[in-house]
């Protein structure tokens, strides 16, 4: 399929010109002061908060679940085959994006992830105010989703790292950085694929549905970092676990990269 449109004008000594099949938006203003006083932007950082809210509520208590089940004090269960395992957890996740994104995507954009608000700042599709307030929300939904799982089973939530990440045994910070990173560039660049105005007019005979490319990515993602970092590639996911956890071990992996490494990614994919 050709990518333009070339049509010949006969009028005008017979000039050729091209004619995008598509139309690009227009980029997003730095600061916009006037979205301050429009309800449509509070009532999309509300739907922010709701989805990173649920999202961090049905993922850890399945991580938390996952953890429970194949204790071998606690239970009789073989721990390789007890529980939903990592390609469970996996699911969970990319499932739960999925799910949201399809939800949100006509309210918001569907972000639910600081580093997505942040490449598609970048890329200049939302203003600065606008990824300002949806990055705030979505922390702020974070941490009260591990609340409710904290309230909700407080005694396995302490027990069991409330699904904070930590860097596993037998990997260093570097490779954790560099998983991260790559990690995010994977879901930053679906993102921006799956929502490129050019998709849709060339590829119109192809029917695409934005939310599930991106959910696979984030299954996809985490099947290959849990092992590592217990995958992060969302700011407000480590952020939220590791302030409702409050261990010093989960605080210092934000303090070293998992608060860097999603901006990193999502600044490279943003380009």
């Amino acid at each position: 399929m050709t990518k333009d449109i070339e049509t010949t004008a006969e009028q005008g000594g017979g000039a050729e010109f091209s004619a995008k099949d598509y139309q690009d938006p227009p980029p997003a203003p730095l600061i916009d002061l006037e979205e301050l006083t429009k309800w449509s932007l509070y009532r999309a950082a509300i739907a922010e908060f709701i989805a990173t809210l649920l999202f961090l509520y049905v993922t850890v208590l399945t991580v938390i679940g996952y953890k429970v089940q194949t204790d071998p004090v606690k239970n009789t269960v073989d721990p390789d085959c007890g529980g939903v395992g990592i390609l469970g957890i996996a699911w969970a996740f990319g499932g739960m994006i999925f799910i949201l994104v399809y939800c949100t995507a006509g309210i918001s954009g569907g972000h639910i992830n600081p580093a997505v608000t942040f490449g598609l700042f970048v890329g200049r599709k939302v203003s600065l105010i606008r990824a300002l307030l949806y990055m705030v929300a979505q922390c702020l939904g974070a941490i009260c989703g591990c609340g409710l799982v904290k309230a909700f089973q407080k005694t396995y939530y302490n027990s069991y790292g409330g699904g904070a990440n930590e860097l596993q045994d037998g990997f260093n910070k570097g490779t954790g950085l560099g998983a991260e990173i790559i990690g995010t560039f994977v879901l930053v660049y679906t993102v921006f694929s799956a929502t490129d105005p050019k998709r849709s007019a060339r590829d119109s005979h192809v029917p695409v549905l934005a939310p599930l490319p991106i959910g696979f990515a984030v299954f996809m993602v985490h099947l290959a970092t849990i092992p590592i970092t217990g995958t992060g590639i969302n700011p407000a996911r480590s952020f939220g676990a590791a302030v409702i956890y409050n261990q010093e071990k989960s605080l210092a992996m934000i303090n070293g990269y998992s608060g860097l490494d999603p901006s990193l990614g999502a600044f490279v994919a943003a380009f």
